[in-house]
C-alpha cells in the first residue's frame, strides 16, 4: 500500500503517517455545534474526515472514529463572552436547548447520509461528558 502523508500542525511539516499500534487507528474529530442548520461549508470538513477514514480502512486498519457534538455551552465567539449559541437557538425557535440539540443532531446525521459520508463510530454529546 502507498504511504499516507499528513501535515503535522505542530511542526508544520508533512510526515509519513504510522499508527501507534500497527493496524489500529483512533481518530477524534470535532463535530458541529448543533444550534442551527448545517451548510456545505460545515459538511466539507466531514467529507475530509470521511475520505481519511475510508483510506485507512482500505489499507487494512481498524479505525475507531469518535466525533463530539457540541450541544451545550458554546459561546458566539472564541472568547468567554457573549450569548450561548444553544440558548440563542432555543430562543429563536421557542424550544428548549435539548429540543434544539435533538433537532439539529438529526439534521446533521441526515446530511451525512445524503452526502454518503460514513457516520463516525461514536457520536458523543458534550453535555454527557461535562
Amino acid at each position: 500500500m502507498a504511504d499516507i502523508y499528513l501535515t503535522n500542525t505542530l511542526t508544520r511539516k508533512k510526515e509519513n503517517f504510522s499508527p501507534l499500534k500497527k493496524g489500529s487507528v483512533g481518530i477524534y474529530s470535532c463535530g458541529p455545534t448543533v444550534y442551527w442548520n448545517q451548510h456545505i461549508g460545515h459538511m466539507y470538513a466531514y467529507v475530509q474526515w470521511d475520505v481519511l477514514v475510508r483510506l485507512l480502512r482500505f489499507q487494512g486498519n481498524e479505525v475507531n472514529w469518535v466525533m463530539n457534538l457540541t450541544d451545550v455551552g458554546h459561546m458566539t465567539s472564541d472568547e468567554d463572552a457573549g450569548e450561548d449559541k444553544m440558548e440563542k437557538g432555543a430562543k429563536r425557535e421557542g424550544l428548549t436547548v435539548w429540543q434544539i440539540a435533538d433537532k439539529y443532531i438529526k439534521q446533521f446525521t441526515d446530511s451525512l447520509m445524503l452526502l454518503n459520508i460514513k457516520t463516525p463510530d461514536v457520536l458523543c454529546r458534550k453535555r454527557l461528558y461535562l
